[in-house]
């Protein structure tokens, strides 16, 4: 078939103070009808300049060259005129934020039936008639009333679907999706992706889709590109690209993913170093200071894009014909060529050892040994909410945290997981405030938190400290490194000659050198921003970490490095972490024990494996089956629970079981059996595991179902 969208060549650069910036240089690809392709690489890597240079998108100034063919007509050079009449019709984009791609001042409806009346000759009833049947074919109930709502008044998720109606409003012939579910939890992720392929299906557009998630890839495109410094660096099909990686690049990205599916810990495989500076870029393979498998030739020519296999698979490295790099499974690809390569410790230039990360894995029937170093009981946090500018009454109540309880051993990780609005940040909050909590109990360290005195409460701060999800936020950008590290250990009276010795054994410690010691927030990167925040939380060598999304804002390599960095240190240091995460990928790789939260309460709690293996709660079920694997065929394979419509609102919570309303298995259930889900709160109980007989195991796994029944999902 023909493609209906060719580019070719395409480069586009911008104009800065210290030169030309080559964003993408020399890109090409094709689609056909029906065909999707996906573009993948780390952030700067030129994804999104590129999708933006094809729908003409480019701010002025900024020089774009090659060719963009539409159905064989060239796009570049046209006019604005001429491409309004092609943007929104022929070709559609849903981009990443939805909520600045919408307009504030104007209804949904009135912005879908907008872009129809663009590119069609009805009348104002017909495309308002046409919105609202876009917007029941994505999923949006009430689809009349919901026409009359303004984007704020809508979630994330259902943002991205009107993002989604607006695109297919003319049934264009290429839909390109910038990241579209990039800020989205897993399960109104896996919504909005069977929404696109609905989409696809209902129009038969082509979709070049735009993302850094490997997952999504795998299970959605048929073609693949991989792009490294503005430059395609490998493209085939997906089970090509992941099976048998044929760029170092490649390879690396896959070995950085921790997966949700793989049970056995080892170190992941981080791409050392950082990208390029695209104004300057130096002779050669721009991945060469990167790469474990360089050689001489590899910094003095840049290699072109040649067959690397079977056909139509095509690599930009010198050495994609002489060396192995993949195994079967396309998993830590690297990690032997690393250890060998790079330094010789067998440790994959992490500083991780296989055998040491599986041993620090605590096991179920080992806890009772340890001391409790964080105990929460019964926790509550209740936010009222008001109505009026000068008299305000309250007029609801909004119950964030209900009645949440766990404990954290010595040397344990717990993972704390759940969708946006669960109540995880708002329990961790309320530990580390160190105050009396709404209701309940927080015991640190022996202490509980409502009888502590001033003085108390700054000792116990010394031993619990937190790592926030934006290290650029959490970092003051008027202090250099050294201050930033020393500010702890002077405001706990560490005398003035320590402070400047634990500085750079703190430094050290998180893997970076005495070069990073007068810089500045904003000088660093952001694998380095966030190693600084690591190493400013241990200063005072704490016994409890509090991790707050500490790798969710991190390109999936650099999020490699900050992982293996907090495995070594929990190992080294005997640390305790509380670690608040939305990826079950990465709470698979670190956590000893996971508790899942749904509106404010914890639904299921236990040792990570069994809950991943066997989930028995179906909120737990369909978390873990929303989670995208970097494997085509497991991915494909897949049974998938798509839960329907939105989390209750917090301020009106359902009675008895909060997840029925979105529950499988209650939809599933007769009227008397419901009514016990409807009139009965469920309250965490044991399951054994009467297989295996391991009665610790079944001690520690505790589900808040009437109806609870194991279930494999990954």
């Amino acid at each position: 078939m023909a493609p209906v969208l060719a580019v070719a060549d395409l480069r586009v650069s911008f104009p800065s103070e210290t030169g030309a910036l080559a964003a993408v240089r020399g890109l090409s690809y094709h689609v056909e009808a029906g065909e999707v392709l996906g573009v993948v690489g780390e952030s700067g890597s030129g994804k999104s300049v590129s999708a933006l240079a094809v729908m003409g998108l480019l701010p002025a100034g900024t020089r774009v060259t090659g060719s963009v063919r539409w159905r064989g007509r060239e796009l570049l050079g046209l006019g604005d005129r001429e491409l309004s009449r092609i943007r929104g019709k022929a070709i559609s984009i849903i981009f990443q934020d939805p909520l600045s791609a919408l307009t504030p001042v104007y209804t949904v409806g009135e912005q879908i039936a907008e872009t129809v009346r663009a590119h069609q000759r009805v009348s104002t009833r017909q495309a308002a008639e046409r919105a609202v049947e876009l917007l029941d074919l994505v999923g949006i109930p009430d689809s009349p009333r919901r026409a009359r709502a303004f984007a704020h008044e809508f979630s994330g998720g259902m943002r991205q679907r009107v993002m989604i109606a607006m695109a297919i409003a003319n049934d264009p012939d290429v839909i390109i999706a910038d990241e579209p579910t990039t800020a989205l939890d897993v399960t109104v992720q896996a919504q909005v992706l069977e929404v696109l392929r609905t989409a696809q299906r209902a129009t038969g557009a082509a979709v070049v889709m735009v993302t850094h998630d490997l997952g999504v890839v795998a299970g959605f495109a048929d073609r693949v590109v991989v792009m490294y410094a503005g430059k395609p660096v490998e493209t085939g099909t997906a089970e090509d690209v992941f099976y048998r990686p044929s760029m170092p690049y490649t390879a690396g990205l896959l070995g950085s993913v921790p997966r949700v599916d793989i049970r056995r810990r080892r170190p992941l495989t981080p791409i050392e170093g950082a990208p390029p500076s695209l104004v300057d870029l130096p002779v050669g393979c721009p991945f060469a200071p990167r790469c474990p498998l360089r050689v001489d030739r590899c910094v003095q020519a840049e290699p072109d894009l040649e067959q690397a296999g079977r056909p139509g698979h095509l690599a930009a490295c010198h050495r994609s014909g002489e060396t192995e790099i993949a195994t079967p499974s396309g998993v830590d690809v690297l990690g032997a060529v690393n250890g060998s390569v790079v330094n010789g410790s067998g440790v994959n230039g992490s500083g991780v050892n296989a055998s040491a990360l599986n041993g620090s894995v605590m096991k179920a029937s080992g806890r009772d040994r340890r001391n409790v170093v964080l105990h929460v009981d019964g926790l509550v946090k209740r936010y009222p909410l008001s109505t009026g500018a000068v008299l305000r009454r309250q007029v609801g109540t909004v119950h964030a945290v209900d009645g949440v309880g766990f404990d954290l051993r010595a040397g344990e990780t717990l993972g704390l997981v759940g969708e946006s609005g669960c109540g995880k940040t708002t329990t961790v909050m309320q530990i580390l405030d160190l105050t009396k909590p709404a209701g309940g109990h927080v015991t640190v360290l022996g202490e509980d938190t409502a009888t502590l005195s001033r003085a108390q409460r700054k000792r116990i701060r010394r031993d619990l400290q937190v790592v926030f999800q934006d290290p650029l936020a959490s970092l003051d950008p008027r202090m250099p490194v050294a201050d930033i590290l020393a500010e702890p250990l002077r405001t706990h009276g560490v005398p003035a000659g320590r402070r400047a010795a634990r500085v750079a054994e703190l430094l050290r410690l998180v893997g970076l050198g005495a070069q990073h010691t007068d810089r500045y927030p904003a000088q660093l990167s952001g694998g380095q921003r966030q190693r600084i925040g690591i190493a400013r939380a241990l200063a005072l060598e704490p016994k409890v970490v509090v991790l707050d999304e500490p790798v969710s804002a991190l390109d999936v390599s650099v999020q490699a490095g900050v992982i293996n960095l907090l495995a070594r240190l929990k190992a080294a240091l005997g640390l305790a972490y509380l670690f608040v995460a939305h990826d079950l990928s990465v709470i698979r790789y670190v956590a000893d024990r996971v508790a899942v939260m749904y509106l404010g309460r914890i639904v299921e709690i236990g040792e990570t494996d069994r809950v991943f293996d066997a989930p028995a709660h179906p909120y737990t079920q369909a978390l873990l089956s929303a989670v995208p694997l970097p494997d085509p065929r497991k991915e494909r394979a897949r049974r998938r629970i798509i839960l329907s419509g939105e989390a209750p609102n917090p301020a009106d919570p359902p009675s008895g079981c909060r997840f029925r309303n979105r529950c499988p298995t209650f939809a599933a259930l007769g009227p008397e059996r419901r009514r016990r889900c409807i009139d009965e709160r469920p309250a965490l109980s044991h399951q054994g595991d009467a297989h295996q007989g391991d009665a610790h195991q079944g001690e520690d796994h505790q589900v808040a179902c009437h109806y609870a029944r194991p279930l494999a999902v990954v």
